[in-house]
């Protein structure tokens, strides 16, 4: 098979089943969003693959309690291909290929590496319903190369003042590719729906005005002090506490999703 071969199997793979969660800031709930998420749709019946895309700092495995012998530093590598790196993890009902926290600096990572490891990801995707990448916060080219293998970027925010500055920037920056993302907005820790929805109008006139952008609210999700101890104790939310008004949050978001 020729390159010119390959390049056009790559550009046939549009990620469109591949949603990316990403951050401008640290601490807004984006990899617990991206956990409860790929629990809530193998629930619900769909195959679906957890990628821990945060390359220098993966924290996944640890909210999972996971302690697996493949991982995606070893795919960088060359030790192994991506399919022979992914771990079925029965607590969340799905695929997950782990991080492993300092294997990997990102600075070294060459623009062909981080291709090839979102042309792989393209192509395994294609075995999957969902696939969820739980990108590092920032906007370096490890996240703004990996969060370009999507076709739904999940921009998390919550109300504080840098979170949304920060999710400001990461559209700014993902809006400028070629073919740019569907854009879906998530507030977390909103302490009422009227303040979530405050929060994501904010956000949605800075990136209209300044960059043109068109950002859809896919959910809010309101503050829940037992979401802490669940990270605490490395156990699933949504089976530890399936009464709590997050769960219903949730639900509403993986509604909407499957329905855009």
């Amino acid at each position: 098979m020729t390159q010119q071969n390959i390049s056009d199997i790559y550009d046939r793979l549009d990620g469109q089943n591949i949603i990316a969660v990403a951050s401008g800031k640290g601490g807004v709930g984006k990899t617990f969003l991206s956990v409860t998420l790929a629990h809530a749709f193998a629930t619900s019946g769909e195959k679906v693959l957890l990628v821990d895309g945060d390359l220098g700092l993966p924290n996944i495995d640890i909210q999972l309690g996971l302690n697996t012998s493949c991982d995606i530093g070893q795919v960088l590598t060359g030790k192994i291909p991506m399919n022979q790196a992914i771990s079925h993890v029965p607590a969340i009902g799905c695929a997950v290929l782990t991080g492993h926290s300092g294997l990997v600096a990102t600075t070294s990572l060459s623009d062909g590496q981080l291709q090839l490891l979102r042309d792989d990801l393209r192509i395994l995707a294609q075995h999957y319903d969902r696939v969820f990448l739980d990108l590092g916060t920032g906007i370096e080219k490890t996240i703004t190369l990996l969060g370009s293998a999507a076709g739904t970027v999940l921009i998390v925010c919550t109300e504080d003042p840098t979170s949304l500055a920060d999710a400001y920037t990461l559209v700014k920056y993902l809006s400028g590719q070629a073919t740019p993302p569907r854009f879906r907005v998530v507030v977390n820790m909103a302490n009422t729906q009227k303040e979530g929805e405050q929060t994501y109008q904010t956000l949605l006139k800075a990136c209209q005005n300044f960059l043109n952008a068109e950002l859809e609210l896919g959910g809010i999700i309101h503050q829940e002090s037992h979401i802490k101890e669940c990270v605490r104790q490395q156990v699933p939310f949504l089976t530890t506490y399936p009464d709590s008004p997050v769960v219903q949050d949730i639900e509403a978001l993986v509604s909407y999703l499957k329905n855009r």
